[in-house]
């Protein structure tokens, strides 16, 4: 089922949204050598408490899942895809990190995701990071009233499959609202012109995955969360909670 929102309820998610941002921005000022996974989760845990906000994350727990995930920041790094637990392993100089965080604010959820690499980087990092926001970029412009699912999907795709790119099969964004994970499926590739409808009041996630090494296969680790890439290439996840209005897209989780 996927919830149409009213635009009170817009501003609603723009609030939890605003959230999610500061605890991602203050979790990026406090990456670097040295700095435990475990102690960027307290900052963004310190975020969430000061705004009133909740965690979606925290004890989540789908089918699939051999325990709750135990943080409020899914915390991956370089060959981590998505879904990296935050535990005591410390970040060293030029590794690659994802971090994707949610917030529940007055029953109503926000979901984003950055990627950036911790002190020097590599150019072949750079340019990850700048593809997949390059991709979350062309997915929000395709968000607007009158398109279609598919034409978000093939907006991110093709950025990611111009520039040699793996997209990890399986993932993609989702509807967003009072649950973390709403209807529609958002694929990160697909044919333009094909799936549900774009209307005013709906809410996506739009999330980009990018793999180096070219290819979409992925495995779970031990820890039975973390995506790793199959082939050890590095990956970025970029994302956005957007809302679909007749003004065109609207990014309900930056500052």
């Amino acid at each position: 089922m996927v919830e149409i929102k009213t635009d009170k309820s817009l501003e609603a998610m723009r609030a939890a949204g605003r959230v999610v941002a500061q605890a991602l921005t203050a979790v990026r000022e406090a990456a670097r050598p040295g700095v435990t996974l475990r102690q960027l989760d307290r900052v963004a845990r310190g975020v969430l408490d000061e705004a009133g906000a909740g965690s979606p994350f925290l004890n989540y727990r789908p089918s699939w899942a051999p325990v709750p995930f135990p943080g409020v920041i899914c915390a991956s790094v370089n060959d981590a895809v998505v879904h990296g637990v935050p535990d005591d392993s410390r970040l060293a100089d030029g590794d690659l990190v994802s971090i994707d965080c949610g917030a529940v604010l007055d029953g109503w959820v926000g979901d984003s995701a950055i990627s950036f690499t911790v002190g020097r980087a590599r150019p072949e990092d750079t340019r990850l990071v700048d593809t997949a926001y390059a991709a979350l970029e062309a997915g929000i412009a395709a968000a607007r009233v009158g398109n279609r699912i598919g034409d978000i999907a093939h907006a991110v795709g093709r950025v990611c499959r111009a520039a040699g790119y793996g997209i990890a099969d399986g993932f993609g964004g989702h509807g967003v609202g009072r649950s973390m994970h709403e209807g529609p499926d958002v694929p990160n590739e697909g044919r333009p012109g094909r799936g549900m409808h774009l209307k005013h009041g709906m809410v996506l996630a739009i999330e980009p995955m990018l793999l180096a090494g070219g290819g979409d296969h992925h495995y779970t680790g031990t820890d039975g969360w973390t995506v790793r890439t199959l082939d050890g290439s590095r990956a970025a996840h970029t994302e956005h909670t957007v809302a679909i209005t007749h003004d065109g897209p609207r990014v309900l989780t930056a500052l």
